[in-house]
């Protein structure tokens, strides 16, 4: 057996078989109460690779944050081999603010690798760069939809990756999507630095959902057990495959008016079904949305209220009508388990 030497971050050292939460110092705010980014750093006795789990990038994404907590209290993460650095709250100023932006209105995720002496934005991501990311092998990125909007559990992976195809397949969300590298965001300077990056998306904007949570620990224990970070006690198994796809798009608001859907994330449409119906408020005028291609719903608005070009329903295209239902006859069963309950919880 390999052992490790104490992992140094932020000046700290946290020594083998240790558990620490090392504050990264960020700023102050404007009445000088200090602003810190937490970093927990579960550092294993044994050799093994260096793994972030970050979430709450837009500060207004809560269901990382509870992944994370949830993840941090898994029986297999005390049986660790190499570290896991949990960051359960990259910009705390947005999620203080109940907000997506920094106080400046800056989104986190286009500001990346950042900047020592840029605007907070810059410094926030150069700091997370420098301390965090360089210090890691591999990393998994938590987000959800924005706020009134609802997204499937799945994961977006980049293109052409064959690594990150296969911890996406090992994480086993309902969907894997092939999505492009964004300038700016945390995905495309973490792998320009050579770390690889997981994206998952699941649940809304300021929401907590049982599903959307569960999936996400499940999928990092997963991905830690095919990077034999932890061994298979204790991780849940994947029940069949993800439906991967290499295409997706938006179904938009004809007009401005009143939605009413007739489909939700997760279902199955093909070309010519009608996915929703906006009217006007008298119900004189009403127009279809219709999907022109085969494949699952993984996002949508929840709000009834929209104006014309508004998106309303995000479809992943699905190569195989056998492989997709599959899929959702094993995602209905997952939604229907029982929650899974921390111990102190279960009354």
């Amino acid at each position: 057996m390999v052992r490790q030497s104490a992992f140094e971050i932020g000046g700290v050292k946290v020594a083998p078989g240790a558990r620490q939460t090392v504050e990264l110092p960020v700023s102050q705010m404007p009445d000088h109460t200090p602003v810190t980014m937490p970093v927990h750093v579960v550092h294993g006795r044994r050799a093994g690779p260096v793994m972030f789990v970050s979430a709450a990038i837009h500060g207004d994404e809560v269901i990382g944050v509870e992944v994370v907590r949830r993840l941090l209290r898994a029986s297999p993460v005390s049986r660790l081999a190499g570290t896991l650095l949990a960051v359960p709250l990259v910009n705390s100023f947005g999620f203080l603010n109940h907000s997506r932006y920094l106080p400046d209105r800056r989104d986190l995720n286009r500001c990346f690798p950042g900047h020592p002496s840029g605007s907070l934005a810059a410094r926030l991501a150069h700091l997370f760069m420098t301390e965090v990311v360089a210090r890691s092998d591999i990393g998994i990125d938590l987000h959800s939809a924005a706020i009134r909007r609802e997204n499937l559990p799945q994961i977006r992976l980049t293109p052409g990756n064959a690594r990150l195809e296969e911890l996406g397949r090992a994480f086993g969300a309902p969907v894997m999507l092939q999505s492009k590298l964004r300038e700016g965001s945390l995905r495309m300077a973490a792998e320009e630095q050579g770390v690889d990056v997981l994206l998952y998306e699941a649940g809304e904007g300021l929401r907590f959902d049982e599903y959307a949570a569960r999936a996400g620990v499940s999928g990092i224990l997963r991905v830690m057990n095919a990077l034999k970070m932890i061994g298979a006690k204790g991780v849940p198994r994947a029940k069949g495959r993800p439906l991967a796809s290499e295409r997706s798009s938006w179904f938009r608001a004809p007009l401005g008016g009143l939605l009413r859907t007739y489909r939700t994330i997760g279902d199955l449409v093909e070309p010519g079904e009608v996915l929703g119906v906006v009217s006007d408020p008298f119900g004189d005028v009403e127009t279809e949305v219709i999907s022109d291609m085969a494949g699952i719903i993984i996002g949508r608005t929840n709000m009834p209220v929209v104006n014309e070009g508004d998106a309303l329903f995000h479809i992943a295209l699905t190569p195989s009508a056998r492989v997709a239902e599959a899929v959702v006859d094993e995602m209905s069963a997952q939604r229907e388990a029982a929650p899974l309950f921390d111990e102190d919880e279960i009354i």
